[in-house]
């Protein structure tokens, strides 16, 4: 959702947009490793929050985008490698302001930095936390699923968008029931259903790339009266 709302500061360049929106969730697919480490019974300490959320690799991204353009004469892959790392580092910057457990910033150099190290959040707090993941994708799919109506595209693809919408609502309201109620299962379940949506997000963002990168990320406003 930060991302899209950058659009208005930043350059129209090709492959830009989707760059930085795709960064700000491209972090988090370190959790696939987890759960790989998890259902494989191996370590999983050090796999999230770490290379993935490193500002050097948002640095690296960035030469490699820059490397690639320069090379295949595509100036759209540098603008690409651009917006992936500097949406790796908003992705970082909202860990650091949301998120209580820290982030490994420098990785592999520093240890970890949390802004929260003196502070307890309650309990509740941190059990919402999961499933509000949910409800942040039932907004973000809603905001493309408004822009998609605003430009009038994709007719086809809005009912999908409005579908996703919808069944990522009810995620949240499942999923907080569950992690409320503190079933076991909460942990295997909640994990398989956030990568799933995770990907889809990736999928929903490349698919709508022409119209994340042309602007139209914003709600319309509704038609007064008086105008018509």
């Amino acid at each position: 959702m930060a991302g899209l709302l950058l659009r208005r500061w930043m350059p129209g360049r090709r492959w830009l947009m989707l760059g930085i929106v795709l960064g700000n969730l491209i972090p988090d697919l370190d959790n696939l490793l987890v759960a790989v480490a998890t259902l494989t019974g191996a370590a999983a300490e050090g796999l999230h929050r770490t290379f993935s959320h490193s500002l050097f690799t948002a640095l690296a991204i960035i030469v490699l985008g820059y490397l690639a353009g320069a090379l295949l004469a595509r100036p759209k892959w540098a603008n690409l490698g651009l917006g992936l790392g500097l949406g790796v580092a908003l992705h970082i910057l909202f860990d650091l302001l949301i998120w209580f457990n820290g982030v490994q910033i420098l990785w592999p150099l520093s240890p970890w930095i949390n802004l929260w190290s003196n502070t307890s959040p309650p309990e509740w707090w941190s059990q919402l936390m999961m499933p509000a993941e949910f409800l942040a994708f039932a907004l973000f799919f809603g905001t493309l699923g408004a822009a998609a109506r605003h430009a009038r595209s994709g007719s086809q693809f809005q009912a999908r968008l409005r579908m996703w919408t919808i069944l990522q609502g009810l995620l949240f309201i499942v999923f907080t029931a569950l992690v409320f109620l503190k079933d076991s299962r909460f942990m295997t379940i909640y994990g398989i259903f956030y990568l799933l949506s995770l990907f889809l997000a990736l999928g929903v963002t490349i698919r709508m790339n022409g119209i994340i990168d042309k602007g139209r990320v914003a709600i319309p406003k509704p038609i007064s009266a008086r105008s018509i």
